[in-house]
């Protein structure tokens, strides 16, 4: 089964982060290693994003960034291929980006037909 890890950083939480580049590399060399890797990438930084959203009467209102009011930034994501949540979950805490008060959201791919 396909599994979404979504790796988010907590910006507002002021802690440190204790991991560094190698333990990223660590990390998606063990994935890849491993045979779970199905695709991911990082996000480039949050001042380069943009939000859409489409009204009613289907106008667009297009801003600067995500909702101001997150503390939490979306830095990539990494898609999986496991046999239960089990195991995405293990792999989710193997994370880097599941420490110093990020998270890592996991969520199955939603597979619609044959």
């Amino acid at each position: 089964m396909k599994y979404m890890l979504m790796i988010y950083a907590n910006t507002g939480s002021g802690i440190e982060p204790t991991c560094d580049f190698e333990d990223w590399q660590r990390y998606d060399k063990e994935l890849k290693e491993s045979g779970v890797f199905v695709s991911g990438h990082a996000l480039d930084d949050l001042v380069t994003a943009t939000s859409v959203q489409v009204d009613a009467d289907g106008q667009r209102s297009i801003t600067d960034g995500p909702f101001a009011e997150s503390r939490e930034v979306l830095g990539g994501y990494d898609v999986i291929d496991v046999p239960d949540l089990d195991v995405a979950l293990e792999w989710a805490a193997r994370c880097p980006g599941a420490r110093d008060g990020g998270r890592v959201v996991v969520r199955p791919i939603a597979e619609f037909g044959a």
